[in-house]
């Protein structure tokens, strides 16, 4: 099973990114993923404060600065931009970085930031679904040079797993309690994103004791996930989870 990393592209620097980004590849890491929103309106601010880096101009500031590791979004809201921009954007990304890309979507949750965007809201879902449509379609171009580039269906909703399953790679569930997950597992490829919190109060899968996490870990495994996504609160537990983990610094 391999492991990745979520680090905070949002209330940082460019040394800082440089730093976790280069960090996450030494620790022996497999990948490395960031997450995306285009206007920091007050809803976004309140989980995400500025200054907000771009996704996909910072995966291309990061693919310079590492070599193995695979980048990836955790998730681009897929409503925001034109389906052929992002097409375009993803295949250069990916052949630039040596074909190291995955594409997590979603269909995007602050309303606030639609409207500053003039997309509707209420059409998100269906959005998503033409565009993800129409990026597929671009990618036969042989223009595009887009090789394979996975893309993982965010979300936890019955509308995120059948989306998954229709038109995307692997499901990609986000933050949540491991019986919630084994209720909703239907066989089909999986790839969660989970907390990391050592030390602190287990609500989630990833929260607690370092005993409890690579439990989580070793328990998501048996189920079939191919890749577990780690979403650290303090960037200092991804050294410790990568030493209980025997990663390589």
């Amino acid at each position: 099973m391999r492991i990745g990393v979520n680090i905070p592209n949002f209330d940082t620097d460019p040394g800082r990114l440089r730093d976790q980004a280069q960090a996450v590849e030494g620790l022996g890491f497999d990948l490395l993923m960031m997450s995306d929103h285009v206007v920091v309106t007050p809803d976004v601010a309140a989980q995400y404060p500025a200054p907000f880096y771009e996704p996909f101009t910072t995966l291309a500031y990061v693919a310079g600065m590492t070599e193995r590791i695979q980048l990836g979004t955790t998730v681009l809201i897929v409503p925001y931009r034109h389906p052929l921009l992002t097409a375009r954007m993803a295949a250069n990304l990916n052949d630039l970085s040596g074909g190291r890309l995955v594409l997590g979507v979603g269909v995007g949750w602050a309303r606030q930031e639609f409207e500053a965007l003039g997309i509707p809201f209420e059409r998100r879902g269906r959005i998503t679904d033409d565009h993800l449509g129409e990026i597929r379609k671009a990618w036969q171009d042989e223009g595009y040079r887009a090789g394979h580039i996975p893309i993982w269906v965010g979300g936890n909703s019955d509308a995120a797993i059948a989306r998954a399953r229709r038109i995307g790679d692997a499901w990609h569930p986000l933050h949540f309690t491991m019986p919630w997950l084994e209720e909703r597992l239907d066989g089909g490829p999986f790839v969660p994103r989970i907390k990391l919190r050592l030390n602190g109060k287990r609500e989630q899968a990833g929260e607690g004791t370092i005993e409890e996490v690579l439990d989580d870990l070793n328990e998501l495994g048996r189920l079939g996930a191919e890749t577990v996504v780690l979403d650290p609160v303090d960037f200092s537990d991804i050294e410790t989870i990568a030493e209980h983990l025997g990663r390589k610094s």
